[in-house]
């Protein structure tokens, strides 16, 4: 059951009743199609929610959260609900469980969360939206932007367009 304000904001919500999004990621390939076993449901655009994000996010067997990336301005926060993902930096791994959280400051280390098991993996991902933020990849040759339209934009590390 949902319900709503007297606007049409809903007040409450079921997570799993809002749809996923319909595109998995906004990367270019050959990075996009890497993302094809993750789902996201974005919680917080439900409330109108524009300072920071929160989704539900299920990784099936395979999946990856992300490319291996970090910030210069925005945080991130992820708490595993189910499954056992492997957080990936680019100062080690570990295994993770349901109940278990992990935080990433801005310019802090870069991360991902894979799933190297057999079943699924869910968890909410809450992240800040600051303008002016750039993305980096070590692995990757890509390169990201924050526009002021609140989209990404992508680049090869040298600056050449996809």
């Amino acid at each position: 059951m949902n319900a709503k304000s007297t606007s049409g904001t809903p007040l409450a919500v079921r997570a799993m009743d809002l749809s996923p999004r319909s595109k998995p990621s906004s990367y270019p390939e050959p990075f996009a199609s890497r993302m094809t076993k993750r789902e996201k449901r974005a919680l917080g655009e439900a409330f109108g929610l524009s300072n920071f994000g929160v989704n539900l996010t299920r990784l099936a067997p395979g999946g990856e959260s992300a490319l291996l990336h970090c910030h210069t301005k925005q945080e991130e926060f992820v708490y595993i609900l189910e499954g056992a993902p492997t957080l990936v930096t680019d100062k080690g791994e570990a295994d993770l469980e349901p109940g278990m959280c992990a935080g990433f400051p801005a310019q802090g280390l870069a991360h991902q969360l894979v799933n190297r098991t057999k079943t699924d993996v869910v968890y909410l991902e809450i992240g800040d939206r600051s303008s002016g933020d750039q993305g980096s990849y070590p692995n990757d040759d890509i390169a990201a932007t924050l526009g002021p339209d609140g989209n990404w934009k992508f680049t090869h590390k040298d600056g050449s367009p996809y």
